[in-house]
């Protein structure tokens, strides 16, 4: 796999330091575990944090502080389930969806793309979406954030083409329309801070419904 596309510095730090929204942060561990630069680039983030902690000045802490963490990690020591072979989901999204693409339950949004909402924070939302080779996305702009990690297949759009493992990142900036080259379907997983700005009124119209 030959990736092109990879996670900026601003939101590794923020990955790193723990300040993204949990869809995001699902977005760019599950690029980090096919991207071998990515994650080198993450433990130089990683190192200087700790390095920063190591001089900031201590804090008391309660008698009972040590006995409080241990117990919740005994309460939160989760049962080992066996896994099957996951051909398309890298291992941090297979929690997820709960198994590979049979357990996937998608939703028709149109022009025969489906989606499938993971459960997150309200920070940001996250989505499987599957476009059929060849198939469009509806044109639109954000207003905010998105994150668009290719899974399976690839899909071109105004600034590049995106394959397997690659991370398109769109701001307010972007008025794009994804389209799914011919080959395999393509399968992203997205995350969005804010709801997409559609340009056809029928998009428009639909969006409270599907929550896009």
């Amino acid at each position: 796999m030959t990736i092109r596309h990879h996670i900026t510095d601003q939101l590794l730090m923020g990955y790193s330091a723990g300040q993204l929204p949990e869809a995001f942060n699902l977005v760019v561990a599950v690029h980090l575990s096919l991207c071998d630069e990515c994650r080198a680039r993450l433990g130089a983030f990683d190192a200087i944090g700790g390095a920063l902690m190591g001089e900031c000045d201590s804090v008391a802490m309660m008698d009972s502080s040590l006995t409080a963490t241990l117990d919740r990690l005994t309460q939160a020591t989760p049962t080992p389930r066996p896994r099957k072979g996951c051909k398309v989901f890298p291992a941090p999204l297979v929690d997820y969806v709960g198994g590979d693409l049979a357990s996937v339950k998608w939703r028709s949004i149109g022009m025969g793309v489906r989606q499938a909402i993971l459960p997150t924070d309200a920070g940001a939302s996250a989505r499987l979406l599957y476009i059929p080779a060849g198939q469009k996305v509806a044109d639109h702009s954000h207003r905010g954030m998105e994150l668009t990690l290719v899974l399976q297949g690839a899909f071109r759009d105004e600034t590049d083409r995106f394959g397997p493992g690659d991370l398109e990142i769109a701001n307010e900036e972007l008025n794009h329309q994804p389209v799914a080259e011919v080959g395999p379907d393509c399968i992203c997983l997205a995350a969005t801070d804010a709801p997409l700005r559609f340009n056809g009124l029928l998009p428009r119209l639909a969006q409270p419904f599907l929550r896009i």
